[in-house]
Order: structure tokens, then sequence, then C-alpha cells
């Protein structure tokens, strides 16, 4: 029978709690970039210019079609020596992550724009609005309740996304619970508490993504 020892993490706390931080503030920043991403995305998708249909169409199946760890490991191993820059680890996974995150947030906003009638475009238009004042005015707005649950589950992704910047040494939670792990020999007491204290995080978002998205669909 296993004996369960979880008071040997108490030494422990203050890595944990630094990981968890470091999750947090990851999550934050492949949310708003890869929300900026893929509205660039979004628009260049449904531009009148070729090129930029072609180039986003490009972009999004890339990144939507390649494994996450993988496009993790080419962006920090084989980018810089292309470019023949330095990236830290921290900066390989941000970009990755927005980058990766944007091409499904660009799907949704892609998919919320075009379920609106055209003819609440073409009366902007008519009305000699310019293209980009009717999409910021008229058309967003409106879209934006369609779009905001399936945003919000993407969002959540995102956070579980985050779990793999470990493989880079990143020090979030899962990593610092790693060398917590190795440490102590106890890995079982160790993964425990990062599932628990990634459970407190994902809980009360999907609780709130779920209200959010109900009282979207009273209002409509």
């Amino acid at each position: 029978m296993y004996k369960w020892e979880f008071g040997i993490l108490w030494n422990y706390r203050w890595i944990l709690l630094d990981g968890t931080k470091i999750t947090v503030l990851l999550t934050l920043s492949v949310i708003v970039l890869g929300l900026l991403v893929g509205l660039i995305a979004a628009l260049a998708q449904l531009s009148n210019f070729r090129t930029f249909r072609l180039g986003s169409w490009a972009f999004i199946e890339l990144f939507r079609c390649t494994p996450l760890l993988v496009l993790l490991l080419w962006f920090y191993y084989a980018l810089p020596i292309l470019l023949g820059i330095e990236m830290t680890a921290y900066t390989a996974a941000v970009v990755t992550l927005s980058l990766y995150g944007g091409s499904f947030y660009a799907e949704i906003i892609r998919g919320g724009i075009i379920s609106l009638d055209r003819g609440q475009t073409e009366a902007g238009l008519a009305l000699g609005m310019r293209p980009l004042h009717v999409m910021r005015r008229i058309v967003l707005p409106q879209a934006i309740k369609r779009m905001s649950p399936p945003l919000m589950n993407q969002s959540i992704i995102q956070f579980k996304n985050t779990s793999l910047v470990s493989v880079l040494a990143v020090p979030d939670l899962l990593y610092q619970g790693q060398v917590a792990a190795t440490d102590t020999y106890r890995p079982l007491e160790v993964y425990t508490i990062v599932a628990i204290i990634y459970l407190l995080i994902l809980v009360p978002m999907t609780a709130f993504a779920k209200r959010a998205e109900h009282k979207l669909n009273k209002s409509n």
C-alpha cells in the first residue's frame, strides 16, 4: 500500500508558486498576442487581394496541421540558426503559442464575420462608409457576440497548451513540478499537486466561459 507524504512538498511551495505565476503570465501573453494574430489573419482571409488570402490560408493551415510540440522545438532550436538570432526559451514559447493559437482564433473570427448578413456590409458601403469603418462599426460589434464562446474555449485550450513549454526548460508550473519530483523522489505527490493547481485555475475559467455563453445566448 502506497503511503502518501504531501508534507515533504512544503519546502517546494515557492517554486511551485513561481511556476504558477509563469504559467498564468504566459497564458495571458499568448491569448492577447494570439487574438491579434488571429484578427489580422482573419481579415486577410476576407481580403479582396488574392495574395493576402493565400498567405493567410498558408499560415493557418501550416500551424493548425503541425503538432504544437514540433513547432515549439523548431522555433527554439531551428529558427535561431536560420535567422542567426538568439532566442530565449520563454520568447520561443510566446512566439510559438501566439502563432499557433492565432491560427485557430483566425478561423473563429472569420467564421463569426461571414455568419452575418452580407446586406449589412452592403448597406454601410452604400451610405458612403469605408470598408474598414464598416468592419469596425457594424460587422465586428455584432460578430463578437457570436465569436465570444468559441474564443473563450480556445483561450482555455491555450492555457492547457502552456504545459508543453516545459520541454524547453521554461520554468512554468509543470517544469517546476518536475524539479520537485526529481529532488524528492515523490512523483505521485508532486504531480498530484500540479494537477490540482491546474484544476483550481481551469475550473473557474471553464465556469466563467459557460456562464458568459449562457448570457450571450439569452441576449441573442
